[in-house]
């Protein structure tokens, strides 16, 4: 009810710029209130949220505030993951401060992946309605001269109302990255897991075969909620070597928590030899997390794309 309230106050202030009249404000404000009370559980949000962001939409010109796609790029290394936080330092929550100062107005920042802890993104996709009159290219080099110097956006592309960072995406592309050699290079170690142990290769691949498809991916994730389904489809996944570096590429519809980083560690577990290329099927089916291999630090997983 709070976060309704919350939103519905921005709302009143989006329509205040728009000069709006009186009562379309007290109807946006009625229905938000109908809403936050229909909607009352955590399970809720996803649905609230997109019904919030209709009434944005309406109250900063029904659609016709332009709609922009930033792609951004970030060390997430001294940030808390990419979702708001109250009292941490996040992505979205440093975003949102600057763009809030740029427009004078309270904004809403729409991420298409929330990253955790630790995790870098080269391909990360933000979604936010601006009202400044400003060119895309205006709009680029304003918000990186607010920003601070491990957070960039690469670009700003105007795409129409409905577009939204999350929602729209179809796939993402996560990397994770080994250093397999005896020394971690100093300017890696923020972007590599060191992990200097003879690796099968070619059993490390086989066994990532059996993952590609759709499946039920509870051995290898964590789940936000009780009732979230775990079943994913998975695009392509492949492993490849240069010099001293193993990367994990993995495209999918979706990700559970952790799923990355913890099928990156099972694969770690068959190419010591320590497990067999079947176990990887065995434990895909088993839906029990306590089989599959270690989580590995986030510092070694890289958003690089998301696709629409």
């Amino acid at each position: 009810m709070i976060a309704a309230e919350g939103l519905c106050t921005s709302a009143f202030r989006f329509a205040r710029c728009c000069n709006w009249t009186c009562p379309p404000i007290r109807r946006t404000r009625a229905r938000c209130a109908r809403l936050a009370c229909r909607w009352t559980r955590p399970a809720a949000d996803t649905s609230l949220e997109r019904q919030l962001r209709r009434v944005e939409q309406r109250a900063i010109g029904g659609g016709r505030v332009p709609n922009a796609k930033l792609l951004l790029q970030y060390d997430g290394t001294d940030f808390h993951g990419w979702q708001i936080q109250v009292g941490a330092r996040t992505v979205q929550g440093v975003l949102t401060d600057v763009l809030s100062r740029l427009e004078h107005r309270p904004v809403t920042v729409h991420g298409a992946g929330r990253t955790d802890r630790g995790v870098h993104a080269r391909g990360q996709v933000a979604s936010v309605f601006l009202t400044r009159e400003l060119s895309e290219e205006q709009w680029r080099r304003a918000l990186n001269a607010n920003l601070p110097p491990d957070v960039r956006v690469m670009a700003v592309e105007w795409v129409p109302p409905d577009f939204h960072a999350r929602y729209s995406a179809v796939s993402k592309t996560y990397r994770y990255t080994l250093c397999l050699g005896p020394v971690l290079d100093p300017f890696l170690y923020r972007y590599a897991h060191h992990f200097p142990f003879s690796l099968d290769l070619t059993a490390m691949q086989r066994a990532l075969e059996m993952i590609v498809g759709e499946h039920d991916f509870a051995s290898f994730g964590t789940r936000e909620r009780p009732d979230k389904p775990t079943v994913r489809r998975v695009y392509d996944a492949r492993l490849w070597q240069e010099d001293e570096l193993l990367h994990l590429e993995i495209t999918a519809n979706g990700f559970l928590r952790y799923m990355v980083r913890t099928l990156m560690g099972t694969l770690c577990e068959i190419g010591r030899g320590r497990w067999r290329v079947e176990d990887m099927e065995r434990i895909l089916r088993a839906r029990d997390r306590r089989l599959a291999g270690p989580t590995l630090p986030a510092k070694g997983l890289t958003l690089l794309r998301v696709h629409y």
